[in-house]
């Protein structure tokens, strides 16, 4: 069967320049103690489950996004060949690998950010060794529903595009039809995590990778601005607290 071919020219919704520095900026945050990781580390500890459920022993594999190590290590002491690639350091998602063969390649929390992202599916299949497995996991749809009502606040009569669109459940499973992979498994879970204040929830989003990384983002919050969306976060939260969910999209599919 032949293999779809990616659009000639994908929407431009993400700004890679933003992206590299966004992602090399989380890089530097997390060297400084009590770094937040949650995100990611929930992704690896899903990855885990999974290749250990399926009973799946790859010889190779390629780790992208995982800027803790703690995938690779894990597999390595499996005694397989571990490749990490990271876009901060120059690795590009959106285009052809410059190596292949893997019987398994893991991307975590760097999808939702490509503008095309089913070439960069595609690509990541044509990386694969054949009967080879894909994982994918990033934030989805439903995801900052609180973040989303404060900056719809903050912005008052002129909203402006503060949070990029995601992927919902059913855009993943036709993604993964679209790129020809077989037994797709698309799931979503829910993570909630509670913050005191909007610092808080704002600077863990980029020390985490997850920053506004829009090609046309809004305006700077003005100092009324910044001051109403204090307010919606207050007044969102309960005894000093407001909880904020993430949905955490996974695909998975393999190479056939």
């Amino acid at each position: 069967m032949a293999e779809t071919a990616p659009p000639a020219s994908p929407p431009r919704i993400f700004a890679p320049s933003r992206r590299i520095a966004a992602r090399r900026r989380a890089l530097a945050l997390q060297r400084l103690p009590d770094a937040p990781r949650y995100l990611l580390e929930d992704m690896i500890e899903d990855v885990e489950e999974r290749l250990s459920f399926l009973r799946f022993e790859p010889k190779r594999a390629l780790i992208v996004g995982d800027w803790t190590g703690t995938l690779a290590r894990s597999l390595a002491a499996r005694s397989v060949e571990v490749v990490e690639a990271e876009p901060a350091m120059g690795f590009d998602e959106e285009a052809p690998y410059p190596f292949d063969g893997f019987d398994l390649i893991v991307s975590l929390g760097t999808l939702d950010t490509v503008n095309d992202l089913p070439g960069a599916l595609i690509h990541a299949r044509r990386a694969l060794a054949q009967g080879g497995m894909l994982i994918a996991s990033f934030l989805s749809l439903g995801s900052l529903p609180r973040l989303r009502e404060i900056m719809m606040a903050a912005d008052a009569e002129r909203p402006a595009a503060r949070i990029h669109p995601m992927v919902d459940v059913r855009a993943g499973g036709q993604l993964l039809q679209r790129t020809l992979f077989a037994d797709p498994v698309i799931d979503q879970r829910p993570l909630q995590v509670s913050f005191r204040s909007l610092e808080r929830l704002v600077g863990d989003l980029r020390a985490q990778g997850h920053g506004s990384l829009l090609a046309d983002p809004g305006p700077p919050l003005g100092k009324a601005a910044l001051e109403r969306a204090r307010r919606a976060f207050a007044e969102a939260g309960t005894d000093g607290r407001t909880v904020e969910r993430f949905e955490i999209l996974t695909l998975s599919g393999w190479k056939k």
